[in-house]
C-alpha cells in the first residue's frame, strides 16, 4: 500500500526546491496526496476497512497542517503546489 521507491523518486524529482531536497513541504504534500489517492481507491473497493479509513483521515489532517504551514510561510509556493496537485484552496 505504501509508495514504491520509484514513485517517491518521481515525486521528489517533480516537486523538489533544490538538488538535495527530500523534505520540503512541497515534496511532503505531494507524497501525502499520492498516498491519499491510493487509500481512497482502496476504500472504494473495501468499504468496511475501518483501520485504513482512520489512516486516511490521519494523512488528510497531516497534509492540511502542512498546507497551512506553507500558506503562512510563502503564499506563491502554496498556490503553485495547490494548482499543480488540483487541491481545493480557500
Amino acid at each position: 500500500m505504501s509508495l514504491t521507491k520509484e514513485e517517491k523518486e518521481t515525486i521528489i524529482g517533480e516537486y523538489k526546491v533544490h538538488d538535495t531536497d527530500t523534505g520540503s513541504p512541497e515534496v511532503q504534500i505531494a507524497m501525502l496526496t499520492k498516498r491519499i489517492l491510493q487509500l481512497t481507491e482502496h476504500l472504494k473497493i473495501h468499504k468496511h476497512d475501518e483501520s485504513s479509513r482512520r489512516g486516511l483521515l490521519k494523512l488528510v489532517g497531516q497534509r492540511r497542517r502542512l498546507l497551512a504551514y506553507l500558506r503562512k510561510k510563502s503564499l506563491p509556493r502554496y498556490q503553485a503546489v495547490a494548482t499543480k496537485l488540483n487541491l481545493r484552496t480557500k
